[in-house]
């Protein structure tokens, strides 16, 4: 008899393991490099908010912020791996991965504010442009706005020419490195977590950031001068591994596109606002000068920046050269 008992407890124990794996929440990491004031890091909690709320504990999402887990040349190998599931890198960051077309966006004044960029990201060239990353094992999920990006250096850079002999701080991009030697600058590539100290030992002089970038990374405190240029946007597509997100049960991938949908329209919103904030930020410190450029300075930035479209033709394409102008009715 006790033997019988014991056939049965172990029948009921194997029937139970599984139940209690499959109660398991499906865990996703989503690792970022910037600080959790930022928009994106805002966002990123915003999503994991509403995805754990929804899935009533079925989805556990674990933000990494700051580049706890990887850096900016790592995450999106981790990514491809596997070793993370979620991730909101700079449009930059896919030309090394081979979908240069993504460089686009960082071609200078090629869109003239968030109204130019939105008819892009939330239009057909947008999708297009996710679309390009599948056969690389991605998915992408919508893109979320930082902002236009300034210009900052330890001296006075109203024109063009202030910028000539600077060693400045760029995203791995060869649109980046063009328009860097355009203005006759020396463009050093460097992860974002590394800026702040290289700034403040002198190994690069300058950089390009949206004000929320510089304030949340305290980059104000090592560049006395900031030019508001606006010359170039910088922004993120939130991206998944392929495999993970098609393995997710149906119901599970519905209610994490529908929070997602949510997610981009929030970021897009407070994007502009914490930038707005985060260069009052910059002013109050007393710390860095800012300048606005006149008329004829704004004209020079462009005119030295404009050739930069041309010459990266071969690299981005002509073709979604063609759809941005076409998009954005220039």
């Amino acid at each position: 008899m006790k033997k019988l008992s014991l056939v049965v407890a172990l029948i009921g124990a194997c029937v139970l393991v599984p139940a209690a794996q499959a109660q398991e929440p499906i865990v996703i990491k989503f690792s970022h490099v910037v600080a959790m004031d930022t928009p994106k890091g805002k966002a990123a909690e915003f999503f994991k908010k509403l995805a754990e709320e929804r899935t009533q504990g079925r989805v556990k999402v674990e933000v990494y912020h700051n580049s706890a887990l990887y850096k900016d040349r790592e995450e999106m190998e981790a990514l491809q791996l596997g070793a993370v599931q979620m991730l909101a890198p700079s449009l930059a960051k896919f030309g090394p991965l081979g979908v240069k077309e993504f460089e686009v966006f960082d071609i200078p004044y090629i869109l003239d504010g968030y109204e130019a960029l939105h008819k892009v990201t939330e239009g057909p060239v947008g999708a297009k442009l996710l679309a390009l990353l599948e056969p690389k094992g991605i998915i992408g999920l919508g893109y979320w706005d930082n902002g236009f990006k300034i210009m900052s250096a330890n001296k006075p850079i109203k024109t063009p020419n202030d910028m000539r002999g600077m060693k400045v701080r760029i995203q791995s991009s060869r649109v980046l490195d063009a328009q860097m030697r355009a203005l006759k600058a020396m463009p050093q590539v460097m992860a974002f977590s590394e800026v702040y100290q290289a700034l403040q030992t002198g190994v690069v002089d300058g950089t390009e950031n949206p004000p929320s970038n510089m304030f949340t990374q305290k980059m104000h405190e090592v560049q006395k001068h900031a030019t508001l240029t606006n010359h170039g946007y910088l922004g993120y597509a939130v991206i998944v591994n392929k495999k993970f997100w098609e393995g997710l049960p149906k119901d599970i991938r519905g209610i994490l596109e529908q929070a997602m949908k949510e997610t981009n329209a929030y970021n897009n919103e407070i994007a502009k606002k914490d930038n707005d904030d985060a260069l009052a930020g910059i002013r109050a410190s007393g710390r860095t000068e800012i300048h606005t450029p006149t008329d004829a300075e704004r004209k020079a930035w462009i005119d030295a920046l404009k050739p930069v479209h041309k010459e990266v033709e071969s690299r981005v394409g002509k073709e979604i050269i063609q759809d941005f102008y076409k998009a954005t009715g220039q």
